[in-house]
């Protein structure tokens, strides 16, 4: 059974968020911090600072709905060293995320030759 249907966009906000934070509260994040629209559908995702729950923020046409994840032993691989407030992850990198794998891979390294 799927959570939901599959989202135009997904996008992860760097910062963590505190978690006493509700639906208003990140609805307020997505829209003053992101500058984006939260009534599009898209997921919106967040992390506390321990690095053991996840939100994620979504529209569905009807109000909104937050799901929440809590890891009982583990921590998220969240990528917080990155330059942007925020970044869009595909479909499968939510998926590896919410499977305690890395989203972002191996840092590019940008080399010249000395020829």
């Amino acid at each position: 059974m799927k959570m939901f249907v599959e989202p135009l966009d997904v996008f992860l906000h760097r910062d963590f968020v505190d978690f006493r934070k509700a639906i208003n509260g990140l609805v307020g994040i997505v829209e003053d911090e992101l500058n984006r629209d939260a009534y599009t559908g898209a997921l919106f995702v967040f992390c506390n600072k321990a690095k053991d729950k996840l939100k994620i923020l979504y529209w569905d046409k009807t109000g909104f709905a937050l799901w929440q994840k809590r890891l009982e032993k583990h921590k998220f691989k969240w990528p917080s060293k990155v330059n942007e407030n925020e970044f869009a992850l595909s479909p499968e990198q939510l998926s590896w995320l919410l499977s305690g794998k890395d989203v972002l891979g191996h840092e590019e390294l940008q080399y010249q030759s000395m020829i």
